[in-house]
């Protein structure tokens, strides 16, 4: 088996290879901008935009690896996404809650994460009567629950208290549970609860003998140092803490020329067999 053929590239969506109009950090007007494909509609509006580069670089690498997205999103958020080329076989949703098989839930797998949320943290009915009682009506616009795993808050912050989301982490953490800032949304999401035991359970059902990632936020985290190499953008949470990991490039580009930098790394380190390091 060639080394390509034997590499499955899992990737975060949202702000590592998609992107809202609101993050696409476009050049000045007087500058080229790049030609964009629209990736994701919903009630009638496009929501989500990659390059045309990126969806050419997007197709040759899912004909070169196990192509996995990886997303923080729900399943029915995850199937607005229309990626170019053939549907993923198999997908990551709800932050390692869902592998999906040709767009259905694998039961088995969600077995074994009802298990392991049920022995090792606080119950998702405990964090979120929590997150209601802290959380002050002057700025939570709504509160969610993704997938009865999860739960999420949409905050106005400009009006969150500086310090807020620093003492929901520490409540939460003696809980077993993590929180994550991404821009107007606050996550509770389960420490087991991870893409990176998906990213495992999908390479061990694939064969792949090696294992590359990228992503942007907090809860990827997990995923970049679980695979052999990963990349990071410039933008997003895990910049903004100066967040590193020995096997994690840092790439200096921002904004929708990340996710076209980002899958031509992952296409070289196809090619050569190794990462390469970051420029």
């Amino acid at each position: 088996m060639s080394t390509a053929a034997s590499t499955l590239v899992a990737s975060d969506l949202d702000r590592t290879l998609i992107y809202s109009a609101a993050a696409l950090q476009l050049p000045m007007p007087d500058a080229d901008a790049p030609r964009l494909l629209c990736v994701e509609v919903y009630g009638s509006k496009p929501l989500s935009y990659m390059t045309e580069t990126a969806a050419g670089l997007l197709v040759r690498l899912a004909a070169e690896a196990v192509f996995v997205p990886s997303t923080t999103r729900t399943r029915e958020q995850y199937h607005r996404i229309h990626l170019p080329g053939p549907a993923a076989p198999f997908a990551i949703c709800a932050n390692g809650g869902h592998i999906l098989v040709d767009g259905v839930s694998d039961p088995a797998w969600q077995r074994q994460v009802a298990a392991r949320l049920a022995d090792e943290c606080a119950s998702l009915d405990e964090v979120r009567a929590h997150l209601l009682g802290a959380a002050d009506p002057a700025w939570l616009l709504k509160e969610r629950v993704a997938e009865d795993l999860f739960a999420y808050l949409v905050v106005d912050r400009a009006l969150l208290p500086e310090g807020w989301v620093k003492e929901l982490a520490d409540w939460a953490e003696g809980r077993g549970w993590t929180v994550s800032l991404q821009g107007r949304k606050i996550y509770a999401v389960p420490q087991p609860l991870t893409k990176s035991a998906a990213m495992r359970e999908v390479a061990r059902r694939t064969g792949a003998e090696r294992t590359l990632a990228a992503g942007d936020s907090l809860l990827d985290a997990d995923l970049l140092l679980a695979a052999d190499h990963g990349w990071r953008p410039g933008h997003g949470e895990l910049a903004e803490s100066g967040w590193m990991g020995a096997n994690v490039d840092v790439l200096p580009e921002t904004g929708v020329a990340a996710g076209e930098e980002i899958l031509r790394r992952f296409r070289a380190s196809l090619s050569s067999g190794a990462h390469l390091p970051a420029a």
